[in-house]
């Protein structure tokens, strides 16, 4: 089986990181035959999920962190019922060199046959004092395997972490474990050397480049590429690697060229959804960050996208279809304060500061008005447990290019921002409406 590469964008997914993410994946298949998967890093927001619901897309799979779980080095054997002859058993055990599992009716693990649960077996008999001239190994073997297996053997769960084990591996006399799924039956065994050395997720990285950006434990995978549109801060790989910085509007677009490149047929769909990767990120092609390429790539998906839909799709131009999904960004009014802070949250980290940026678009920027008290106080525990300096929250009115800053924490050295200052301590940006190419140069200068 070819060895499994996860494409994943940053942590609180917007729609470019989760529309880059599958289509890559989808090209990685397509053209190299690569088993690529199409990953997240956290809760998908009410806008992407609108976008790959509409479209009758999967969205990709959750991986919490990147730190290996029982899954990746289970062996799956053929289970045995205690019942049946322990030569049953001893075969599964000898064809895999590793213990034999022994379950019950249910599939629940009692154990495992061993050689040393054997040589026990052989030992107890022996104690007995039977007359061994007249006993042969046959009938041994043709003894229930329920007499000769070893129910102490230590049983993780297939979700549980590997490095969470290895204390107590380490511990062990025994080699082989039982691995059980969620439902408490047999998933398979494991052998000590995967536990102290497991395979390492393969990762590419799209929509970001930064550690703290990055799903948990990236430190314990393999990255083998990245793909991103935004300014350099990348952690350490133990290889070279492909990696491509792009100033593009979104990564949607370079997933787009290099599908163009390739001269794969795109399903309308993917276009469909690389499209609104491409719109999102460049405020309907209206964001500063808006290049040529966006627009040429936006153009060729819009074409593919509109003209392979069946009818009774509902949208069949980039107006209709990018206000669609300007309107799936739901404003704070249903939102909890958590949530408005959190879902486009970005970690960042200069010299002398950590800071974090948060982003939300709203169709009316008076929506913060009687949301501040509540907000803050969550920016600042959101500061706290992070172990942040500041903390500034971006409420973007893409409609009319304006944004308002909520700032948290050490802000005495944001006193230089060249925005004004409102009576209820926010700022006002005119104009302002891109985190990447507008406010965090400016944030960056003052916080270095």
């Amino acid at each position: 089986m070819l060895t499994p590469v996860n494409v994943i964008g940053h942590v609180n997914p917007d729609t470019d990181s989760i529309a880059a993410a599958v289509g890559y994946a989808w090209l990685l298949r397509e053209r190299d035959g690569a088993n690529a998967i199409a990953a997240r890093a956290g809760a998908m927001n009410a806008q992407s999920t609108w976008v790959v619901k509409t479209l009758g897309i999967d969205p990709p799979v959750h991986l919490a962190d990147a730190s290996p779980r029982f899954e990746r080095i289970a062996r799956t054997l053929p289970p045995i019922l205690p019942d049946r002859p322990l030569r049953e058993a001893w075969a599964v055990a000898s064809a895999g060199n590793t213990g034999a599992p022994v379950v019950d009716a249910n599939g629940i693990p009692l154990g495992l046959v061993t050689g040393n649960s054997v040589f026990q077996y052989f030992t107890r008999k022996m104690d007995e004092r039977l007359d061994l001239r007249n006993v042969s190994v046959a009938r041994f073997l043709s003894e229930p395997c329920a007499e000769a297996v070893d129910v102490d053997v230590p049983r993780f769960p297939v979700n549980m972490r590997v490095r969470d084990a290895r204390s107590r591996v380490v511990r062990e006399e025994r080699n082989d474990f039982i691995v059980v799924a969620e439902s408490g039956k047999d998933f398979g065994i494991c052998r000590s050397p995967d536990v102290l050395n497991p395979p390492r997720l393969q990762l590419i990285l799209v929509d970001h480049n930064e550690s703290g950006q990055a799903i948990r434990a990236l430190d314990e995978a393999d990255l083998v590429e990245v793909i991103d549109h935004h300014r350099l801060g990348n952690p350490p790989t133990r290889m070279p690697i492909p990696f491509t910085i792009d100033p593009v509007g979104s990564t949607s677009t370079l997933i787009c060229e290099r599908i163009q490149a390739a001269g794969v047929q795109l399903p309308a769909k993917l276009a469909g959804l690389l499209l609104a990767g491409i719109l999102s990120d460049t405020l309907t092609l209206k964001s500063p960050t808006a290049t040529p390429r966006d627009k040429n790539a936006a153009q060729w998906l819009g074409d593919l996208f509109f003209n392979g839909m069946a009818e009774p799709f509902p949208f069949h131009d980039l107006a209709s279809y990018s206000n669609a999904i300007q309107m799936a960004s739901t404003g704070m009014e249903k939102r909890g304060a958590v949530e408005i802070v959190t879902t486009d949250l970005k970690l960042y980290e200069t010299d002398t500061a950590k800071f974090a940026v948060a982003q939300v678009e709203v169709p009316n920027l008076m929506e913060i008005n009687d949301r501040l008290v509540e907000i803050t106080a969550v920016m600042k525990d959101q500061r706290h447990s992070k172990g942040l300096d500041v903390f500034i929250l971006m409420v973007t009115d893409v409609v009319r290019d304006i944004s308002r800053l909520v700032l948290e924490g050490e802000t005495g050295r944001l006193e230089e921002l060249p925005f004004t200052r409102l009576p209820d301590g926010t700022l006002e940006a005119v104009g302002v409406v891109s985190r990447k190419k507008q406010l965090l140069p400016v944030l960056l200068d003052l916080l270095q």
